[in-house]
């Protein structure tokens, strides 16, 4: 079995956007489309979101592949910092924004989701998808944040370190997750 997570592609948009539901602008769609090419996945799996639904749609009918949207691989909740430029919040609010880059277990941003929630949905869901696909290639198509949990768990690292692993648009990331 092998996981591979694919960060969506370029929705335009340049702040924290969490749960807000922007669609790809046409380089989002390009990069995606480049992103699959010479890749072979028995099956996918994406975010109810629609900058990686619609693409995940129009990846599995192309190609014939079983899709499920799972509503657990949603993005992470910012709270109150969701849509807004992190420029905006470095001004406002730099001192609350540097401890969530550091700590952001214990310093999430104001209204946010739990961290313990996001890493519960987030597993549970890896979990299911391993269980599901023991044998298959999995392309699992989410977002940045989700990326950034998930290989923290997959790889034993603390979450402070989240801030610092690359997630570029339109990315893949191979993960070995065990149930």
């Amino acid at each position: 079995m092998s996981i591979d997570l694919l960060r969506h592609g370029d929705t335009g948009q340049r702040s924290y956007r969490g749960q807000l539901d922007d669609p790809l602008t046409e380089l989002g769609w390009q990069q995606l489309r480049d992103a699959v090419l010479g890749h072979e996945w028995d099956r996918i799996v994406c975010s109810s979101m629609a900058r990686c639904s619609r693409f995940a749609t129009e990846l599995a009918e192309r190609r014939g592949l079983p899709l499920r949207i799972d509503t657990r691989l949603v993005e992470y909740h910012f709270g109150d910092w969701q849509g807004v430029p992190v420029e905006t919040i470095a001004e406002t609010d730099g001192d609350a924004l540097g401890r969530f880059w550091a700590d952001p277990v214990m310093h999430p941003p104001p209204g946010a989701e739990t961290f313990d929630a996001f890493r519960e949905r987030l597993s549970a869901a890896l979990d299911d998808i391993a269980v599901e696909a023991s044998d298959a290639r999995v392309l699992v198509v989410t977002h940045g944040g989700a990326i950034r949990l998930l290989r923290c768990v997959a790889e034993h690292r603390c979450f402070g370190d989240m801030a610092g692993i690359d997630v570029p648009h339109a990315s893949l990331h191979r993960v070995a997750w065990t149930p």
